[in-house]
């Protein structure tokens, strides 16, 4: 990008809201190249599709969720912990996990209460019958995908109060595949259905993307940077 491409995209930024007299103490220190690669990640996030897991243990699992969440565009993750704390295994996001939107919940009634409560359809990895197949999921309203444990798979609990159950289809002996498997598999397919279902009702509010936008530009910066930065502006 030379001088005149930076400068124009930098007044893009400008008329859309996104870069604002408030934070330009913040802008100015970030490369008009980083700038533009996280514009571009923006614009393709979207909370009409969720992911909430329950009592994923391993931190290996938990990371590869978080993973292949920020890969396909998702902005929230919700997790409801189990016998292990939540700590995400480090060398496997990639820091994929600064980029997201985590909200830990105490209890599985109370996430999928809040998630139906603002408008979510809560739909359970769970074979059984009256289980549809992933393709058939209805992905035109917005849609959490529920993933269970390891071991145990969704809780008697979660299935109660969830909105129906899908399965991935398989064809060999096995019946079930690992969660971050499971997770990827689901999120590819949702998440190329929903672009073309949900239309522009797929994609962040304006409103939602200026905060998000200064949210990424802090983290962006180097933390002395960062602290620096919070100093002089008081925050």
């Amino acid at each position: 990008m030379n001088d005149q491409e930076a400068k124009a995209f930098i007044e893009q930024l400008k008329q859309e809201g996104l870069l604002t007299e408030e934070n330009q103490p913040i802008w100015e220190m970030i490369v008009p190249e980083r700038l533009k690669r996280m514009y571009d990640v923006l614009n393709k996030r979207t909370r009409h599709i969720t992911i909430l897991t329950e009592a994923v243990d391993d931190p290996h699992n938990q990371a590869a969720v978080l993973r292949s969440a920020e890969a396909f565009g998702l902005q929230d993750i919700y997790v409801v912990t189990g016998q292990a704390p939540f700590q995400p295994n480090p060398f496997v996001t990639r820091n994929a996990d600064k980029w997201l939107t985590v909200h830990q919940k105490s209890d599985i009634s109370t996430a999928i209460r809040e998630l139906q409560s603002a408008g979510y359809q809560v739909l359970a990895s769970y074979l059984r019958e009256g289980t549809i197949a992933l393709h058939e999921m209805d992905v035109s309203r917005p849609t959490a995908l529920l993933f269970g444990n390891e071991h145990r798979g969704v809780s008697e609990e979660a299935l109660h109060l969830a909105d129906g159950t899908f399965m991935i289809p398989m064809h060999g002996f096995v019946q079930s595949f690992n969660i971050s498997v499971a997770a990827a598999l689901t999120l590819y397919d949702v998440t190329q259905r929903a672009r073309k279902q949900a239309g522009e009702a797929y994609y962040l509010t304006l409103s939602e993307r200026k905060e998000l936008y200064e949210k990424w530009m802090w983290h962006t910066l180097h933390p002395r940077t960062r602290k620096m930065m919070k100093m002089r502006l008081g925050k």
